[in-house]
């Protein structure tokens, strides 16, 4: 029976005849997703019980008991970076092999960041949306040079926005407890703080760009939001668990920050009715932080990659 390999991102089919011919020259079937959607756990382990001996993962869920009914699977390449949906511990202890594809999605995610931004400073959603409605009211907004970036995580991610903010003439200040890069902070002139509280009371925008962990879920909750500038504004491309809603929400209803624009969110979609996407000072983008030609094709191509050279490991081993 032929090996196979199980494709559940649903931006990978806009990139896959490389990737496809690449699974293909090797020897390997390919199982798509073609739900249209993030798969689920039942429908991960359905699908990867027939031969499937390496995934390439988007955001699906892939926890320890899915792991553990994937019984011929031997490698998983994340399409992107964050591995936080993959039990990282359990892939290892089962002799499964994971990689992401560093780098793929940095700038596409970076600019969507400084988008954001400029969006929330500029109240450009609701301002266009008035002019399709042939309004021509005007909402004054605000000027990003000079201000205080605060940037949470100083990742491939963080720098990128770093570099770009700093450009645009910002004062950036970086907090990640385990950033050693000092070359980087000489280069872009960027500071770097090891009290979260201080980089919250001074910053004017604040950027997070950090994985879903136990140490990270609820970063930005009631205590942390209560150290921002009332004129503060929060971004956050990276994971919904970050921040809890219900505390933004109450920040945001009652003017404690200005304003607040993700890219992510706890339930994605989010449900009807949801009272934070409802206020005018939240602004939420679908998940395309890294959806964008140059990067759904890098990790198209990288995923791939990283996945033959892990199946390739594993047939060399045994």
């Amino acid at each position: 029976m032929a090996e196979k390999v199980l494709i559940t991102p649903k931006s990978f089919k806009n990139y896959k005849l490389k990737a496809h011919k690449l699974l293909h020259e090797h020897g390997y079937e390919i199982i798509e997703n073609n739900y249209g959607r993030t798969m689920t756990e039942e429908e991960i382990i359905a699908a990867a019980q027939d031969n499937v001996v390496g995934i390439i993962i988007g955001v699906d869920p892939l926890p320890s008991h899915v792991l553990e009914q994937c019984k011929s699977l031997r490698a998983i390449s994340k399409y992107g970076v964050g591995m936080d949906n993959i039990d990282l511990k359990r892939a290892e202890e089962l002799g499964i092999l994971v990689q992401n594809a560093v780098g793929t999605n940095s700038i596409s995610v970076a600019e969507h960041a400084i988008a954001l931004m400029f969006a929330s400073a500029r109240h450009i959603p609701a301002v266009a949306s008035g002019v399709k409605a042939y309004g021509w009211e005007r909402t004054i907004g605000f000027e990003l040079t000079n201000k205080n970036a605060g940037v949470i995580g100083g990742g491939q991610i963080g720098k990128e926005v770093a570099k770009r903010a700093v450009g645009l003439g910002m004062k950036v200040t970086i907090y990640d407890p385990y950033f050693k890069d000092q070359a980087f902070l000489d280069t872009y002139n960027v500071k770097r703080e090891e009290s979260l509280e201080e980089v919250l009371r001074q910053s004017d925008i604040l950027s997070l760009h950090l994985p879903a962990t136990e140490d990270t879920k609820g970063l930005i909750n009631a205590q942390t939001l209560s150290w921002m500038k009332p004129t503060a504004v929060l971004i956050n491309t990276s994971r919904g668990e970050l921040v809890d809603e219900a505390a933004l929400y109450d920040a945001l209803a009652h003017n404690k920050i200005a304003a607040a624009a993700q890219d992510v969110y706890s339930s994605e979609p989010p449900q009807q009715g949801d009272p934070l996407v409802a206020l005018p000072n939240f602004i939420l983008t679908p998940h395309i932080g890294a959806y964008t030609h140059e990067a759904v094709e890098r990790m198209a191509i990288v995923s791939t990659e990283n996945l033959l050279s892990m199946l390739s490991q594993k047939d060399d081993s045994q």
